[in-house]
């Protein structure tokens, strides 16, 4: 799939939403409760995104109008990388975190955080990350992953 990567507009804000809800509800819950999928999808609703546009560097993998997947840069720390399930495996996700790691190189991160899910421990791992610490929030799971930024 040739999406663009490119940083998000304010009118991306729905597409946004449906694609880190529809990630969530189909790909995510098989490692994580009905509760859990459920009180991380109020965090993510079109006005929240617009809240997060405000506040990170927000990119889309977008075709035609379509937006496909979505991640951000927060200082140091990557957030909401999430590709529409219809096309996860498709390459979107790693070119999302190529976007994203130039831009923390380019502010002079150092070294790059990301407190993934379960499920995405292992695309991270493939991408250099290595766990540094699990934290829980009552009885969900987020891994602490790190990756050196340096050549």
């Amino acid at each position: 799939m040739t999406c663009e990567i490119r940083l998000a507009r304010e009118e991306d804000a729905e597409a946004i939403s449906l694609v880190i809800v529809d990630a969530l509800r189909h790909t995510n819950a098989r490692d994580y409760s009905p509760a859990i999928i459920d009180r991380v999808v109020e965090n993510f609703s079109p006005d929240a995104v617009r809240g997060l546009l405000r506040s990170r560097m927000v990119f889309v993998a977008a075709e035609g109008g379509t937006v496909f997947g979505t991640g951000s840069l927060d200082g140091a720390v990557v957030r909401t990388l999430f590709v529409s399930p219809s096309v996860q495996k498709s390459g979107i996700g790693s070119r999302l975190m190529a976007a994203i790691m130039g831009a923390a190189q380019a502010q002079g991160v150092k070294t790059l955080a990301v407190p993934s899910s379960v499920t995405a421990e292992g695309f991270y791992a493939r991408l250099g990350f290595k766990v540094a610490e699990d934290r829980y929030y009552g009885e969900e799971r987020t891994i602490i992953m790190e990756r050196s930024l340096e050549p």
